[in-house]
Parts: C-alpha cells; sequence; structure tokens
C-alpha cells in the first residue's frame, strides 16, 4: 500500500476556496481504530456550518467530513476484516479528527456501521448519515407511529427528502415544505402527501387540511420556524428540532408556557453511529437496491479540489436539490 493519499484540508474558516487538496501520510491506525479507503461521501450542512466557523466545535487544521463509505483496510483490534464494506460516522469525524474528505480516514471502532451492497459507491456515499438522522428524527425524536401523519419542515432539503421517504414507508400522511413551488415535483417524488409553500404561517395550513393538527414534525428550518411548527401539532404530538438551515439555532427569551402550546411535545435529535443500528443500515441499501426505496441525488462530484469546492458552493446557494455526493475514484487504486 502507498505512504501517502490526498485530502481535503481546511487550514482555517472561510469560503468555498479554503478547502484545498493536499498530499497528506496515510494514517495509522492503532487498537480501538479502523482504516477505510474511502470510495464516497456525502456532505452535510453541518459541514459547511465548520468551513463557516460557525458553532465552538472543532479545531483547524482539519480534514473535514463527518461521514465516508469504503471498505476497511486495517483493524488492529479484529473487529473488522480487511475488505468489509463499511460506513464511517460521526464520532469527531472531520471536527476533532480527520473525516472522510479524504482517500484514506482512520476512525474509532465505534464510529464504523458495517454492510454489503453492490451498488455504486456514489448511490452508498449519500445513505449514512442522511438515513442515521432522518431514522433516528422519526423513531427517537417523533416516534411516529405507522400511518400517522407528519410534518416535514424543511422538505427540500437531504434530510427533509429523506425524512419523507421513511415516513412514507411508514404509511404516514406526509406534509413537507418549500420556499418555492418549482420544487413541487421533487417533494411528490419522495412521496409527500401535502406540498406547503412556507409563507411563515404553515401551522394554518397544516389545520387547513388536518384541523387537529398533525401527529408530528421534524424542523429542519431552525428556531425561526420552530414557533409555527409547535402551532402545526396535535395535542400529545410531538415536534423534533433536528436542523437548523437558516442558522438560526437558539431562541431568545424562550418561554415555555408561550412558545409551546399545551401539550404538545418538543424534542431534539442529534444522533451518532450507535444511533444508525447495522441491521437499519442494511434494509436501507437493500430496499434501495431493489428499488422499493428512493433518495433523491441532487450530484455527484469527483474528488478534485474544484469538485468539492464546487460541492460546496452547491450546498451553499441551495442550487442542488438532494444529496450532494463526492465519489473517490483513486481510491480504487
Amino acid at each position: 500500500m502507498e505512504d501517502t493519499m490526498r485530502a481535503i484540508v481546511l487550514d482555517a474558516p472561510g469560503s468555498p476556496e479554503a478547502l484545498r487538496m493536499r498530499t497528506l501520510p496515510i494514517p495509522d491506525p492503532e487498537p480501538g481504530w479502523v482504516l477505510v479507503r474511502v470510495e464516497a461521501f456525502g456532505l452535510n450542512r453541518s459541514e459547511q456550518h465548520f468551513r463557516q466557523g460557525l458553532g465552538s466545535f472543532g479545531s483547524f487544521p482539519r480534514v473535514p467530513g463527518i461521514e465516508a463509505v469504503g471498505r476497511v483496510v486495517r483493524a488492529p483490534g479484529g473487529e473488522f476484516a480487511e475488505g468489509q464494506q463499511v460506513a464511517a460516522l460521526m464520532g469527531g469525524m472531520g471536527r476533532t479528527i480527520d473525516g472522510g474528505y479524504a482517500e484514506y480516514t482512520c476512525v474509532p471502532v465505534s464510529s464504523v456501521v458495517p454492510f454489503r451492497s453492490d451498488l455504486d459507491p456514489s448511490v452508498l456515499g449519500a445513505l449514512p448519515e442522511m438515513v442515521q438522522t432522518a431514522y433516528g428524527s422519526l423513531t427517537t425524536g417523533v416516534d411516529l407511529r405507522d400511518g400517522g401523519s407528519l410534518l416535514v419542515r424543511g422538505g427540500t432539503s437531504s434530510v427533509g427528502l429523506a425524512v419523507a421517504v421513511l415516513a412514507k414507508e411508514r404509511g404516514a400522511t406526509v406534509f413537507s415544505t418549500t420556499r418555492s413551488a418549482a420544487n413541487a415535483d421533487v417533494l411528490h417524488a419522495a412521496g409527500v402527501d401535502h406540498v406547503l409553500i412556507d409563507d411563515g404561517s404553515v401551522a394554518d395550513q397544516v389545520r387547513a387540511v388536518l384541523p387537529g393538527g398533525v401527529d408530528g414534525a421534524v424542523e429542519l428550518v431552525g428556531t425561526g420556524a420552530l414557533r409555527d411548527t409547535l402551532r402545526a401539532v396535535a395535542v400529545h404530538g410531538t415536534v423534533c428540532f433536528t436542523g437548523m438551515l437558516s442558522d438560526e439555532w437558539t431562541v431568545p427569551d424562550f418561554y415555555p408556557n408561550d412558545f409551546i402550546p399545551n401539550g404538545v411535545r418538543l424534542t431534539a435529535y442529534s444522533g451518532d453511529a450507535a444511533d444508525l443500528p447495522a441491521a437499519v443500515l442494511q434494509r436501507v441499501v437493500d430496499a434501495v437496491a431493489a428499488g422499493t426505496l428512493s433518495f433523491p441525488i441532487g450530484r455527484v462530484h469527483d474528488f478534485t479540489e474544484d469538485g468539492v469546492v464546487q460541492a460546496h458552493r452547491d450546498m451553499e446557494t441551495g442550487a442542488v436539490r438532494g444529496k450532494l455526493v463526492v465519489r473517490v475514484d483513486g481510491a480504487q487504486r
């Protein structure tokens, strides 16, 4: 095996152009860690936040990327066999340890989820973090029952589309928001029953269809939309705060009795690799291969400096609907 690898490095917060391709030594895993040859990785909003210097997490210089898919090169502790297909996600990836924007990544065993599939790496690369977040939001966050009703606030994001897909698999009636009617076809293709144009008063639109409100909601826009989302939910229903697409992270002067409607539950979800059981990932991968589940992929970029920079531009502008993926063809050597 060669001694060096290509990796994208972020020396300090900045624009997409701050992401630079470098040659680095291939990491040497210690017991309890796994070296993975990366075949593809998905892009996530938290990576944009990290690049922009938002929040207090992480350190520089850093190889970004909170997820990747590929094959095990070495696991000194014997937890995984060489060549095993795996997803690596979270556990400090791309923040406190180097992440998935590289030909190889070295991660804790606890961040690795095994699976088997013949799907193309660009398809597999879209799944781990997106599925983990959507699955956890629906189960741990909302506790959505089969056949219930759900509002997805921020529905055209990659996670929002995944939430809709998994909710429809449970037989749910899905309401989903977008700021533009031009995105209606994308939402309907993901199984959304009711497309709502987000004018700031989504609750009124939901209750025009379901006067009692929906059983649950996944909030992906941020705290600025949260109050209205809570108003859309029925008594004993649940709103799960999962995302912050608007970059509004906190509620100023939060007074619960005024902010939360009577009897509506407010939860949050911020998952890790441990929240994506291997059996769940395998079931989703198999369903995608069989054509019974489909998650929109917005664009697949090459693993070049220009490719990764453009992927971040696409994410920042919101110009592409669906998951952004980078395929690391060089890792096939």
